[in-house]
């Protein structure tokens, strides 16, 4: 059995994803900062049959990162699928103006050093199994550049470039990587955006392997 990897542990999308490559028969390894959340989100996913434990970590500190990563594979099996998806801090998104240099070592070290150091702990896994899927799920920021939100537009840009070089350059080792744009807020009211229906768009997504960019539902003008 292999194991879906999330970075970003939540109640809302992550535990829907969580939840959808469970049922698809990985166990799963929840990666988040706050352990009680974790033992929660566990107990949840087991009422439901999943095998998922939680592995404390801050993507902000690489060495925990991958210790809790290289801990998951050894204790749940090889991960095949990588999910990023921590939720950006809200003092990334200072306006540009009011941005300056110091306000981008956050951020950066979040969307761009962070799935540098997941990616690099679990590739040479994939690479063993010979397959695997990448996931990085983004806000609209990461692909059209809100002045509003400068650290997360500035950062997103980078996460974007980095995963695009990934998907390049490791399709030919059967190796997906892809990315998810979720254009406004993720509402479980919602037809396309809700916690369900972006489970559902990923798990299609890892299944399909079908491009590089997708998008919940269309950018607004």
């Amino acid at each position: 059995m292999t194991t879906f990897a999330l970075i970003g542990a939540g109640p809302g999308l992550g535990l829907a994803t969580a939840r959808r490559f469970g049922t698809a028969g990985h166990t799963v390894a929840l990666i988040s900062r706050n352990v009680q959340r974790l033992d929660d989100l566990a107990a949840a996913l087991a009422h439901d049959g999943v095998q998922a434990r939680g592995f404390a970590a801050d993507v902000l500190d690489p060495a925990s990162l991958t210790a809790a990563l290289h801990t998951a594979a050894d204790t749940l099996g090889p991960v095949e699928i990588l999910q990023y998806s921590p939720v950006p801090r809200a003092d990334f998104m200072k306006p540009v103006l009011d941005t300056g240099a110091d306000d981008l070592d956050a951020p950066l070290a979040f969307s761009a050093k962070g799935p540098v150091t997941a990616v690099n702990a679990v590739l040479p896994g994939m690479r063993e199994l010979g397959r695997g899927t990448l996931l990085f799920v983004n806000g609209s920021s990461a692909v059209r550049p809100n002045p509003n939100v400068a650290g997360t537009s500035i950062a997103f840009a980078a996460e974007s470039a980095y995963a695009r070089m990934l998907h390049d350059t490791l399709a030919p080792e059967n190796i997906h990587a892809a990315q998810l744009i979720v254009p406004g807020a993720i509402r479980p009211d919602s037809e396309h955006s809700s916690p369900e229906a972006l489970a559902q768009l990923l798990h299609d997504i890892h299944r399909e392997r079908d491009g590089f960019r997708h998008y919940s539902e269309p950018l607004p003008d």
